[in-house]
This record gives C-alpha cells, structure tokens and sequence, in this order.
C-alpha cells in the first residue's frame, strides 16, 4: 500500500517538474542559446512522456 503510493508521488513530482522545467524555458530564459534552449525543452517533454507513460502502466496494472 505504501509503496504504491509513494509510486504515485514520485510520477506526479516528475510529471509537475517536467512542465515546470519546460515553463521556465520558454518564459525565463532568454539567455541561452536557441539550440540549448531547444535541448532544455526536449529534456522537460522527456520527463513529461515518461511520467504519462509510467501512470498509464500503474493504471492498467491495477
């Protein structure tokens, strides 16, 4: 039971983290060179993906 919700936890502080890093991206940083900007926001869809991905997996496994 415990570790099921600790699971949970861990995708949704993954998933929001994602979006959030993707937020700051586009919004904060205007710095940065285009191309790292570009890799920064593939790495927070990434995050995203596998935290959608790992959700659905514990939902079909119930």
């Amino acid at each position: 039971m415990w570790q099921r919700g600790l699971n949970w936890a861990a995708v949704i502080l993954v998933g929001i983290f994602g979006l959030m890093w993707v937020g700051v991206v586009i919004y904060a940083d205007q710095s940065s060179a285009p191309w790292m900007r570009v890799a920064q926001v593939v790495f927070g869809i990434v995050l995203l993906g596998w935290a959608v991905q790992k959700a659905v997996l514990m939902l079909i496994k119930t």
